[in-house]
Formats: C-alpha cells, structure tokens, sequence
C-alpha cells in the first residue's frame, strides 16, 4: 500500500502566517507631552496586572506629584486671586462612565477625586468648593496648592499691571490696568471699535492627557491640568469636560487633547476624533481632521490631539504656528522596549 503524501499539509504550513510571539502593539499608553515618568507609572500598572483605568489614573497622578512642565498639579498657573485650582477627568471606555473635577481647591491629586466621582457618584462633574468638600469625605487631605513659585509669578503678574489677562469690552482698559472691571457701555462695544483686536494665545498652558488601552482592548483616558496662568476665578477649560478633554470607547478607541482649552472644548476634539477612528479613518488622519475642523475657526488656535484606535495603532496632529511647528507626545506598546518620545510636525 502506498505511503500517503504529506506534501498538501506541508504546502499549508509554509503558507500560513508564522506565529513567534505576539505582533500585537497592545497594551498601549500614550500621552501628551514628553512626560516620560508618567508613561512609566501607567505602563508599570498594567504590568502589574492593573486595568487600564488604573494607568490612566497612576499616570496623571504622577504628573501632579511631579508638577510637569508647571502646569499640571499644585504650585503653578495661579489665577487672578494668586490661587492654584485644579482640572482632572477619567472616563472608562467599556462603561462610558466618566468622573471629572473643574476648579477643584486645596486637594493636590485631582485625577484620584475624578476616579472617586466615577466610583462613588452618578454624577459626571463636581466643581469648586463643593467639588473640595466632597475630596474630603472621601478621605482627601485639604492643604495649601501654593508654593514660592506661584506666588512670584502672581506678584510679577501683578507688577506687569495684570498683563496678560483674560477680559475684553470692560472698563478700565484691561490691556493697560488692572480691575475690577465692569462691562463696557454698548455704544463702545468692540464692533464698533476698529482698533479692537482679538487676544493673543499663551503658548505656555498644557495638559497631561493620557490615552491606555489594555491587551483586552479595554480602553481609557484621562486629562489632568492647573488651568492657565492668571485665569479668571472660576474659570475650567476643556480637560474636565468629557468628549473634549479625553474621551474613550471600546468600539472604536481613544483620544486627548491639549492646548487652548476656551477653543479646543467648543469643537470636542477627542469625541470627534474617535467618532473619525470609527468610520475607519487611520489615527493619524482622525487626528488631523479634528486640527483642520477648528482651523476653519480659529486658524491661530493653540493645540493638539493624540489618537489610538482598539488594534493599537495611534497618531496625533497639532496646529502650526510661528512658535509651535512640531508636537511631542510619548508612547509605550509591547513592541517597545522602553517609552519613547515621538514627535509630529504641525499642519
């Protein structure tokens, strides 16, 4: 009886894909910023076993510990009073539910308080003093944000006779004194005023936005951020706000952005960056579609987005300006060996 032939099952086996080890870029952490120790932390939870909410929340953590850049956590961007306050959200990309903290006072770890309203209230945001109170019932120490350095940025602040600021259409001129102010009279308003000219962007405000997306493609995203400097009390930008800020979503991926957050939260750049990543845009794409969307507005806005979709792939896009033509974030996946720092030129 003749032998049977093993060459049919051979010739399947030399087509078939090899499979040594896992090709797969999950997990993912990636971040605004050149933040490496933040990267770090959140990388290090999810080897530890941690979810992908828990390295969103240890990442940012560690840039309110650290203060990066000044201009996130305590001791930075102080406000027209001279007091730090503090922006943070996390949102759980498998639930969709989001915990989010705006003008937070005296609690130094604002991304914590944002997990504890996701864990502990049906509520999305808490603000202000209420928002300080309800830290402390959840075990939060109350302490100071100020430091040596915010208070000579205010007294400087103060000395350069309020400049810069953030009112327009008031009296006295706020481009030349300090308050208080009041509204201008309506026959003086800026439309009929030829010389009126919209203010000038600070280049000098970010946001640690962090995007994880654990090896079960679980995924979510979180922001942290003291605001910018001398903002009017009361004042929260686009961090804590859910879609701007960050957003995530099991279905399609993640996303956060950073920059002038008075622009960036009227177009909610990471909600429709993920919402591009669903219709099958490429992250890089999905990204600079969002930039070229609120170009059409505001063609000197400053800002930026990074974007990761479920199967890893990620991208990120900026606005280019004179003093802002190329974009650092980082990124950690299993094929890298460390955190790196990758950078993108502005459109």
């Amino acid at each position: 009886m003749a032998r049977k032939s093993n060459l049919p099952l051979l010739f399947v086996l030399l087509l078939a894909p090899a499979h040594v080890g896992s090709s797969s870029p999950l997990p993912l952490v990636l971040n605004t910023w050149p933040f490496q120790n933040a990267t770090d932390a959140a990388w290090r939870t999810l080897a530890s076993g941690g979810s992908s909410l828990d390295a969103v929340e240890s990442g940012c953590a560690v840039c309110e510990k650290e203060q990066c850049d000044g201009t996130v956590g305590f001791g930075g961007s102080p406000d027209e009073f001279g007091e730090t306050t503090l922006d943070a959200m996390i949102m759980d990309g498998t639930t969709m539910d989001v915990g989010a903290v705006g003008a937070l006072r005296r609690i130094k770890n604002a991304i914590g308080v944002a997990r504890k309203v996701l864990e502990y209230t049906t509520h999305t945001l808490l603000v202000g003093e209420s928002a300080t109170k309800f830290a402390e019932s959840m075990g939060f120490i109350n302490e100071d944000l100020s430091t040596s350095t915010s208070q000579a940025l205010h007294a400087a602040w103060l000395a350069r006779n309020c400049q810069p600021n953030y009112w327009r259409d008031v009296i006295p001129d706020s481009s030349k004194y300090c308050g208080p102010y009041k509204p201008k009279p309506h026959s003086i308003l800026k439309q009929d005023d030829p010389t009126y000219q919209e203010k000038g962007n600070n280049y000098g405000h970010d946001t640690i936005g962090m995007v994880v997306i654990h090896k079960t493609g679980h995924t979510a995203a979180g922001t942290s951020t003291n605001g910018i400097k001398f903002k009017i009390p009361g004042r929260i930008g686009d961090s804590p706000i859910p879609g701007s800020g960050a957003y995530a979503d099991d279905t399609a991926g993640a996303a956060a952005a950073t920059g002038d957050g008075d622009i960036l939260m009227r177009f909610l750049p990471s909600y429709q960056a993920v919402e591009y990543m669903r219709s099958g845009e490429d992250p890089t794409i999905a990204c600079q579609k969002v930039i070229l969307r609120i170009q059409k507005h505001f063609p000197n806005f400053f800002g930026a987005v990074i974007c990761a979709n479920v199967t890893g792939s990620y991208g990120a896009a900026c606005n280019k300006l004179p003093t802002f033509t190329q974009f650092s974030f980082m990124v950690y996946n299993s094929l890298k060996h460390q955190p790196s720092e990758e950078k993108v030129d502005c459109i």
